[in-house]
């Protein structure tokens, strides 16, 4: 597979190595990404990369939360520019689309985009000239639920507490909009993510000739570390650091249920095109 600058780019934000290091990680992991930061963390002891996945599709996100905090929504609508997301005509059927997921208690996309919401896409993008799509809708009901929504529009969380008032879940959303926490607690962290970890950090140069003890030792403070530092109760309040997320609920006479974080375009990758080496291509094609 071809390793294209785009690529090294990508890797290099990621981890902050020199573009030759980065370059060379993806031509021994075939242009896997996700293998090369492996592989990197693996023989350089890398600490682990930015967890958000390419972000190159653009829109906002849209939140809406019951007067009485018993339920909200989350929404994620995509646009082809930037230019576009911050269009007062799309920001209007953004607005339409979380006021009727709100309405209806509503997750499924296709059955929301059913009728006239269909056809005010349809328009808007005739208007716009540039695709418009509704990617994703979370809903969530709890004893209390939470919602912040960064002012760039792009990341915005929810947050279920068994208790406690609406702030204090509003606040604990405006934490995990900044923190990217990757489970409630500890013990929630999927199996093959934690075996992954395991076997990072198991081959990560300073384990290399120890004894079976005391790599076992080694590996469960770093895995502990890991668990604290990607549970979203065990970590500082971003606000105020001396006090974990899960104290500030518990004081509050709660506990946090769930949480769901939306960032645009997280996850999707859109071909970058190098313009010059196009036309280039093309000329050469009609010669």
């Amino acid at each position: 597979m071809a390793i294209t600058a785009s690529m090294v780019k990508e890797l290099r934000q990621r981890t902050g190595l020199p573009m030759m290091e980065c370059k060379k990680a993806l031509t021994a992991a075939a242009g896997d990404i996700e293998k090369a930061i492996d592989d990197l963390r693996k023989v350089s002891g890398l600490k682990a990369a930015k967890k958000a996945g390419r972000t190159a599709a653009d829109g906002m996100v849209a939140a809406k939360i019951a007067t009485d905090g018993s339920y909200g929504v989350l929404v994620e609508v995509n646009s082809e520019t930037d230019f576009v997301a911050r269009d007062g005509n799309f920001q209007s059927f953004v607005d339409r689309v979380v006021n009727k997921a709100f309405d209806e208690r509503q997750q499924n996309v296709a059955q929301l985009m059913d009728g006239e919401l269909e056809d005010a896409r349809e328009a808007l993008v005739q208007k716009i000239g540039e695709n418009i799509s509704v990617r994703r809708i979370e809903l969530i009901e709890a004893a209390t639920v939470g919602a912040y929504v960064h002012s760039n529009k792009r990341i915005a969380a929810l947050v279920a507490l068994s208790g406690a008032d609406v702030e204090i879940a509003k606040e604990v959303a405006m934490h995990v909009t900044a923190v990217n926490p990757q489970v409630v607690n500890p013990q929630d962290m999927p199996a093959e993510m934690l075996q992954k970890e395991q076997e990072i950090i198991k081959a990560q140069p300073d384990m290399v000739g120890k004894p079976a003890e005391i790599v076992e030792k080694m590996m469960g403070g770093r895995v502990k570390k890991f668990l604290k530092e990607n549970s979203l109760i065990e970590q500082p309040f971003v606000k105020n650091p001396e006090v974990t997320v899960g104290k500030l609920t518990k004081d509050a006479g709660a506990e946090v249920v769930s949480f769901v974080r939306f960032e645009v375009g997280e996850g999707i990758e859109k071909e970058e095109l190098d313009f010059a080496a196009e036309v280039a291509a093309q000329v050469k094609s009609s010669t």
